[in-house]
């Protein structure tokens, strides 16, 4: 058993109590990690705002926190900010990495334009990258290319969403860990009882309310169907925050179907909403491969989502889910109907269909590829 040291730009928090709390996908796969490593460090960004409902606490005393200066944002004086703040942010990491056998570096990141050629430089450890965004997005920013190529050029493994012909070899396929084996279990057993009324049909959306993960396509969408399809639609949970939670909100008022924005949930609840919908919707532009859709295939949901990056490596259009060609209001709206006109067969052949591959999200596949396939042991 060794140390580990994570660095990353996960947002934690510091509850009235004192409690250090983070984001909660994030958390959960930190604390699953205890099984590989006899302690961890998790060198991350603290935020002085108040924690979201779905931030956790770490599960173990063996996992310390040490905060970086919350830095990182779009516009000119964040990025000076960053730049400002990297002798700090470096000094603080090097500290972390002097008590530990491994690290990992979770990019991409603002602070992964100098973190990343500082592990490569001047750090002699063990490790390995995770690489959470498109691999293959086009047009990225340059701050995300330029860490893309320097992963590529550099000799530690990098863990990558999807399976692409021109991978390097030491860049790994690696499915994103979000389930635990009870959570397999349930999921299973959700799926056998789970029956499409095609009168009532529910659908979910989780993520961070903005238009860039295409929640506002998703409104317009729903309100676009005619009265009998409209008339099909049961509730429409919208999970997740953001600046323009209003705003979108206010969207809805004038339409007759049940849209519910939840604000954050914690997990259980987020399972809870999985478990009583039919289909989750994801019209984002550009992502990685979001735990949220795997998560809500083991509870079957029909994933509605956008076809870039990894997904449709594991989202096969009209087998067990519908993929988004173009990523707009009537793009959307077909899949929708399609969803809607189902049979109660087929939406059980499809949900079923998922079983055979679900377990690589499980932690304990994740953590028997990272000790095999990574720190050789």
């Amino acid at each position: 058993m060794s140390t580990l040291t994570i660095i990353s730009h996960t947002e934690h928090y510091k509850k009235p109590d004192g409690t250090i709390v983070g984001l909660g996908p994030t958390v959960t796969e930190i604390n699953h990690l205890l099984e590989i490593f006899e302690a961890i460090i998790h060198v991350g960004m603290l935020h002085t705002v108040s924690a979201p409902s779905s931030a956790l606490p770490y599960a173990s005393n063996k996992i310390t926190f040490v905060p970086l200066p919350a830095v990182g944002g779009t516009n000119l004086r964040s990025k000076l900010d960053i730049i400002w703040k990297a002798p700090k942010i470096i000094g603080i990491i090097k500290k972390a990495l002097r008590t530990s056998d491994y690290f990992q570096f979770r990019a991409p990141t603002g602070i992964g334009v100098f973190v990343i050629p500082y592990l490569v430089l001047f750090s002699n450890h063990k490790g390995w990258y995770k690489y959470a965004g498109n691999w293959k997005q086009e047009n990225a920013p340059l701050a995300y290319s330029f860490q893309r190529w320097l992963l590529k050029k550099q000799k530690q493994k990098v863990t990558i969403n999807g399976k692409w012909n021109d991978q390097p070899s030491h860049c790994l396929t690696f499915e994103n860990p979000c389930l635990t084996q009870d959570e397999l279990t349930e999921g299973h057993d959700v799926i056998k009882k789970k029956q499409f009324n095609s009168e009532a049909v529910d659908f979910c959306f989780i993520g961070r309310l903005e238009e860039e993960k295409g929640i506002g396509i998703l409104i317009h969408a729903f309100k676009a169907l005619d009265i009998s399809d409209q008339n099909r639609i049961g509730s429409i949970h919208i999970v997740g925050d953001g600046k323009l939670h209003e705003y979108y909100r206010q969207q809805t008022v004038d339409s007759k179907l049940n849209f519910i924005f939840h604000g954050y949930l914690s997990r259980e609840d987020v399972h809870h909403i999985y478990n009583v919908s039919h289909a989750i919707i994801l019209p984002s532009a550009s992502e990685g491969f979001p735990k949220v859709i795997s998560e809500a295939m083991n509870y079957g949901c029909l994933p509605i989502v956008s076809d870039v990056s990894s997904i449709s490596n594991y989202v096969i259009d009209d087998k067990n889910g519908f993929l988004l060609s173009e990523i707009t209001e009537t793009g959307l709206k077909v899949k929708i109907q399609k969803m809607l006109h189902l049979s109660d067969v087929i939406f059980s052949r499809m949900i079923a269909s998922n079983d055979s591959n679900i377990y690589k999200f499980t932690y304990s596949y994740y953590n028997h590829r990272i000790k095999s396939e990574i720190l050789s042991i």
